[in-house]
């Protein structure tokens, strides 16, 4: 669990849109969750399949109460904070109303913003066109890698080396994952490269598969 002390509280954030469904990749795959996406991001994928959360203007601010109050409408009690990029925004008020209402917080993020947050996972999913931030890297517990190209497999092993340099968490799960639009030809890659680079492990976007959001 992480916690930075130093954000001001927060009273409202963008909210593109909020959901419950299953967690469809990575560490948590399988886990029904309550998903917060927040509006506004900088880091600029040009294969991002939300780009339409990149704006924070275009969405409305929604007070945390409320954001948290929907969530409990949910069995539930995971909830899923992604964006856009979410740590553009401070998180601490928002998870601290999501703790005292007895969710398990989890966030995906490029890390390209300091950690705000109180945390008990942190899924880093770091992206060359806006590196994270140093301090990151020490706080993560899943660290997901997506591959687009050949040269992702060296990022990924930069970022690999980073974790493993300033983490001292046990069981941090490594994972490269596939670009949607990329995969018949990206798949027999990353499997051939996980069968001589043990340390990972393949995650797929089930919902993907599946048809759920």
């Amino acid at each position: 669990m992480t916690l930075n002390a130093n954000c001001i509280t927060s009273i409202e954030l963008p909210l593109m849109e909020a959901f419950y469904t299953v967690q469809g990749e990575g560490a948590h795959q399988g886990k029904a969750a309550y998903f917060i996406r927040l509006a506004g991001c900088d880091v600029g994928c040009h294969w991002c399949d939300v780009k339409e959360s990149w704006d924070a203007n275009k969405w409305p601010s929604v007070a945390i109460e409320s954001i948290v109050k929907t969530a409990e409408e949910y069995t539930a009690r995971l909830a899923v904070i992604t964006g856009g990029e979410p740590l553009m925004h401070n998180l601490t008020a928002l998870t601290s109303q999501l703790k005292q209402a007895n969710f398990t917080t989890n966030i995906e993020t490029s890390g390209a913003y300091p950690l705000s947050g109180i945390w008990d996972w942190v899924c880093l999913s770091p992206k060359k066109f806006k590196e994270p931030v140093p301090e990151i890297f020490a706080h993560i517990d899943e660290l997901k890698i997506i591959v687009y190209n050949k040269s992702d497999f060296e990022f990924a092993e930069k970022n690999y080396g980073l974790v493993k340099q300033s983490n001292n968490k046990k069981n941090v799960k490594f994972y490269l994952q596939p670009e949607w639009s990329r995969m018949s030809e990206i798949n027999p890659q990353i499997v051939e490269y996980v069968k001589a680079n043990p340390q990972w492990q393949i995650s797929l976007q089930v919902h993907k598969f599946l048809d759920i959001p």
